[in-house]
């Protein structure tokens, strides 16, 4: 099953070649030393959860491989999702460097 683009913070899945589960946390975060790539998603090692701040995950939507759970779903999540949209939007029209597709 194909899902829509920016999953819910809390949704766990595997990345491609991955061998350990993560867990989003978040989204459009800058690898620190890179500021021009824009990243689709921030997350964990699951189950064990953010341990230290320098060793959050940075991947791409494209990047996922399997979904094992999605995260919490409701009108919040929903509103936020459209805001999400509009921003990554508005950051690709004025700085098209930082797309990755």
């Amino acid at each position: 099953m194909k899902y829509e683009k920016y999953l819910p913070v809390g949704t766990v899945v595997m990345l491609k070649g991955g061998t350990k589960r993560a867990m989003i946390i978040g989204f459009c975060a800058y690898e620190d030393n890179e500021r021009g790539k824009l990243f689709d998603y921030t997350g964990c090692l699951y189950p064990e959860g953010l341990i230290a701040s320098n060793q959050t995950l940075l991947f791409d939507h494209s990047q996922i491989d399997k979904i094992y759970h999605i995260g919490l779903v409701d009108d919040e999540e929903k509103e936020f999702k459209e805001k999400l949209n509009k921003f990554v939007q508005s950051m690709n029209t004025t700085n098209p460097d930082t797309t990755n597709k």
